[in-house]
């Protein structure tokens, strides 16, 4: 029998809109499983006015590994000048190194690098033992800063870095003040050298649906071109980035199309939907009907960038799970766990959970027990990364 058609209207009731996509109900296989970054730890904090503890982010790490989640971004080695919330990642990494933390097995971390002094600025604490101080300066020499990676194997803590650039100059520039092909260059180096230490590379491209500065109609051709500069020079995975939230199923369908006929594999791809006009889950659909099977996220909405004034949140994990599992995918997420952490942690940043799903799972949960028709042994609560 051939796939079912149905009318997905559930994307469109979490995303408050009236649009009603089409989409095709996967069957059981290769296809319908997905993998979920989430983002939440880095992307979706990283504009925090108020810098959160170390200890509130590995317990925030801690309980989305517990919810399921197996590839999460857990940081980024940035000028704490530029992104003062992400001055600690150096303590974040280092306590995930510790084998004395419970973690679950399986789980990639990934954290953001934007040049080669950040890369450095990892490898130079992995190449002491967890818990070490943190050197006090950055070592350049290649040798020194390989120092006890003997087996070149991937660092506990650091499966990933990941690298980052823009489909349009004038995002680039405000972003990472240098041009596209400037920061083409400037990645060469930190590919190479995280392929040493055999470190996946995941590549960010920002504004593929929509620019702050140059407008909505990004070329998808120069994306596609970008896409191949990225995979040319050792990119394991690109990311494609709606910070705007521009993006609508019309324009996500011809970038993916435009993608392929350019012929960027599918299977190196990956989405990262921003929700500003509620748009997110309807995209969501359009990019799995094309084959995309890697979707960035971000617990309880968390985020939006600095650079895209009025973009909100990233698309909720918990929406995007409820989504998923709603069309028959397998995700491997335990979506009452992960609602719950976005219900801690929204109350932690004392801020609006912008999850649709996951507050009315959590609202729903605490009805029953107001009723006493709920089982209080059944409430899950991410715990101290400690205990």
């Amino acid at each position: 029998m051939g796939p079912q058609t149905f009318l997905v209207r559930r994307a469109s009731r979490l995303a408050g809109q009236r649009t009603t996509a089409i989409a095709t109900r996967p069957h059981a296989g290769p296809t319908s499983r997905v993998r979920i970054v989430e983002v939440g730890p880095r992307d979706g904090l990283q504009n925090e006015k108020k810098i959160v503890p170390v200890g509130t982010k590995l317990r925030l790490i801690a309980g989305l590994a517990r919810a399921g989640l197996r590839h999460i971004e857990a940081g980024a080695f940035v000028s704490p000048k530029w992104v003062p919330q992400m001055a600690d990642s150096s303590a974040v990494l280092d306590s995930l190194r510790n084998p004395l933390i419970a973690t679950p097995p399986g789980v990639a971390y990934s954290f953001l690098v934007p040049n080669f002094q950040g890369l450095e600025a990892a490898l130079s604490l992995l190449s002491s033992p967890p818990g070490a101080p943190s050197p006090d300066s950055v070592n350049h020499d290649e040798e020194n800063h390989s120092a006890g990676q003997s087996s070149r194997e991937p660092p506990h803590g650091l499966s990933e870095i990941a690298i980052f650039t823009a489909a349009t100059e004038s995002f680039a520039r405000k972003n990472i003040n240098c041009s596209i092909a400037e920061s083409i260059q400037r990645f060469k180096p930190v590919i190479s050298e995280a392929k040493a230490h055999h470190i996946r590379v995941r590549a960010y491209i920002s504004v593929v649906l929509g620019c702050p500065y140059e407008g909505p109609n990004v070329s998808p051709k120069a994306v596609a071109d970008l896409a191949r500069s990225l995979l040319g020079i050792g990119a394991d995975e690109i990311s494609l980035g709606d910070t705007t939230g521009m993006g609508t199923p019309r324009s996500t369908r011809l970038l993916l199309e435009t993608l392929k006929e350019e012929g960027i594999p599918t299977d190196k791809l990956a989405v990262h939907f921003h929700d500003t006009y509620g748009q997110a889950l309807v995209n969501v659909s359009v990019a799995f009907e094309r084959g995309i099977r890697v979707f960035d996220s971000s617990v309880a909405g968390l985020g939006g960038c600095p650079y895209a004034k009025g973009a909100t949140g990233n698309l909720a994990s918990e929406d995007l799970v409820h989504y998923l599992h709603g069309m028959g995918v397998e995700t491997g997420v335990d979506l009452n766990l992960l609602a719950d952490v976005g219900d801690w942690i929204s109350r932690e940043l004392v801020r609006q959970n912008n999850s649709r799903a996951g507050s009315a799972i959590v609202a729903k949960r605490r009805d029953a027990i107001s009723r006493g028709f709920y089982d209080l042994k059944e409430t899950h609560r991410p715990r101290d990364v400690s205990q």
